[in-house]
C-alpha cells in the first residue's frame, strides 16, 4: 500500500530516473513515487542504441530497464509522453505540458542530455540524423541496412564514442563510411594522441575513411535529400546520409528556469550538485548526465555522461532523498564495443592532467591495459582493451591514491593486485 503523506517526483525517464524509483521502493519508501518522462516509451538504457540494438543483435524489448508491468506492481505512477515544462521550487510544484500540476516533497532531476546540433546549412534535409533516443536508433538501423544494401555513403561528423560505434555498425552492414573530425585523432580529448591513433587504425582496417583537422560547413542536397558534405578546408565528400555525433549538452532548461545553480558551459555545464547529489535547493536533487557533482575522491566538479553514472547515480540520489548519509564517489567508468575490440575505461585523466601513459601487454595485437599517470605517480585512469576482469582492480588502484612504479605497471609478470597498498 502507498502512504500518500509524502510525494517524491522524478523528472526524467532514463536509466537514472528508473533506478532511482526502484531504489526508493527497495529502501522501503512507502510514499507516492511519480516518474515523468517526455518520451512515450518506458525508461530504457542507451548503450544498446549504438551497439547491440543498432547492429540488429538485440531486440527492441531488451533495452528497457524494467518490464512495463513492473511500474504498476511497484506503485510507480508514470506520466509518459509528458514533458515537465515549469518547476516552482517555492510552491514545490511541477507543471506538465498538458497543464497537470504535481506537488512534491522532494524532487529528482534526471533530465539527461540532448545531442548537439550542427549549425550549418542543410541540417533540415531528410538524411541528417542524431542518435540519442530509441526512435533515433530505430530510424538509423533501417538507414544503415539500406546503405549497406546499396553501397551507400554515410558521413559522420565527430570521432567520439558514438561516432566510432556507429561507424563500426555501418561498416558491419556494408555501408561506406567517412568520419570528419577537427582533432588530429579519434577520441583525442579522452585518450590523447598516445592512443587515439589506435582507434583510427582499427577503423581504417575495416575501410573507414577519416578526414582529420576539418569541420563540416555545409550539407549539400537536392529535392530534400543529402548529396554531399563540404568542410572548412574546401573538401567535398559524397554522402547519402549524415550523422551528427558532436557530443551532447545537459538538459538544464527546467533547472535554469527554476533558478537552481548551474555550471558554466565552458566547464562542462550541468546542474551543480554536492557529493550527495543535492542541488542549491535542499528539496531538489539531480543525477545522471545532467548532474555536475562535487566528487569527493577526485576533488573536482565532474559531469559524466556514461551509462554507469546513470546506473549508480540514480540510486545514490534516491538514498540521499530518503535522508541517508550519501557521498557519491564512484570512479567514472564507460565501455565500448567496436568490431572485435572491447574496452573499459576507468578514471578521469583530461588533457594536461597526466604526464605519462604506460602500457601493459601487446598494443599491436590490441590486447593491453593503458595507465595514465600524474606527475606525482598517482594513477588517474586506466583502459583495458580486450583484457577482462581487471577494471575493478584498476579502480582500486585509482582509489589508493599512492604513487605507482611505471615499470611495475608495464610488467605483465607483476600482478596488478600486488600493487595495491
Amino acid at each position: 500500500m502507498v502512504d500518500a503523506h509524502q510525494t517524491f517526483v522524478i523528472v526524467g525517464g532514463g536509466l537514472a530516473g528508473a533506478k532511482a524509483a526502484e531504489t526508493l521502493r527497495s529502501e522501503g519508501f512507502t510514499g507516492r513515487v511519480i516518474l515523468i518522462c517526455d518520451e512515450r516509451d518506458h525508461p530504457y538504457e542507451r548503450p544498446p542504441l549504438s551497439k547491440g540494438y543498432l547492429l540488429g543483435k538485440e531486440e527492441r524489448d531488451s533495452v528497457f530497464v524494467h518490464e512495463p508491468a513492473w511500474y504498476a506492481k511497484a506503485h510507480i505512477e508514470l506520466h509518459l509522453g509528458q514533458p515537465a515544462v515549469h518547476l516552482d521550487p517555492a510552491a514545490k510544484t511541477v507543471r506538465l505540458g498538458d497543464g497537470t500540476l504535481i506537488a512534491y516533497d522532494k524532487l529528482l532531476l534526471a533530465t539527461g542530455a540532448e545531442p548537439r546540433r550542427l549549425d550549418i546549412p542543410g541540417t533540415g534535409l531528410a538524411g541528417v540524423h542524431h542518435l540519442r533516443r530509441l526512435a533515433h536508433a530505430e530510424r538509423l538501423r533501417g538507414v544503415l541496412a539500406s546503405l549497406g544494401r546499396d553501397n551507400g555513403q554515410l558521413v559522420i561528423a565527430g570521432a567520439g564514442w558514438i561516432g566510432l560505434e556507429v561507424a563500426a555498425a555501418a561498416r558491419t552492414y556494408g555501408a561506406e563510411v567517412t568520419v570528419i573530425e577537427p582533432a588530429p585523432t579519434p577520441l583525442h580529448g579522452v585518450l590523447g594522441p598516445e592512443l587515439g591513433g589506435l582507434f583510427a587504425d582499427l577503423h581504417r582496417e575495416r575501410g573507414v575513411r577519416f578526414h582529420f583537422g576539418a569541420r563540416l560547413t555545409e550539407i549539400v542536397g537536392q529535392d530534400g535529400m543529402v548529396l554531399a558534405v563540404r568542410t572548412d578546408d574546401g573538401e567535398e565528400h559524397p554522402a547519402h546520409d549524415v550523422l551528427a555525433a558532436i557530443g551532447a549538452a545537459p538538459r538544464t532548461a527546467l533547472a535554469e528556469q527554476a533558478g537552481l545553480d548551474l555550471v558554466d558551459r565552458g566547464a562542462g555545464g550541468g546542474i551543480a550538485v554536492d557529493s550527495a547529489l543535492r542541488t542549491s535547493d535542499p528539496y531538489i536533487y539531480a543525477a545522471g548526465d545532467v548532474a555536475a557533482a562535487d566528487h569527493p575522491l577526485l576533488d573536482t566538479r565532474l559531469r559524466v555522461e556514461h551509462w554507469a553514472n546513470a546506473l549508480n547515480g540514480g540510486p545514490a540520489a534516491a538514498r540521499a532523498m530518503l535522508g541517508q548519509d550519501t557521498s557519491y564517489d564512484r570512479i567514472p567508468y564507460f565501455f565500448s564495443d567496436q568490431y572485435d575490440l572491447g574496452m573499459e575505461y576507468s578514471g578521469y585523466a583530461p588533457p594536461g592532467s597526466y604526464t605519462q601513459v604506460v602500457c601493459r601487454g601487446d598494443v599491436g595485437k590490441r590486447e593491453f591495459i593503458a595507465f595514465w599517470l600524474g606527475a606525482d605517480g598517482r594513477l588517474l585512469a586506466g583502459m583495458n582493451v580486450n583484457v577482462w576482469d581487471v577494471a575493478e582492480t584498476v579502480q582500486q588502484l585509482i582509489r589508493s591514491g599512492g604513487p605507482l612504479e611505471p615499470g611495475a605497471l608495464a610488467d605483465p609478470e607483476v600482478p596488478l593486485e600486488s600493487l595495491l597498498p
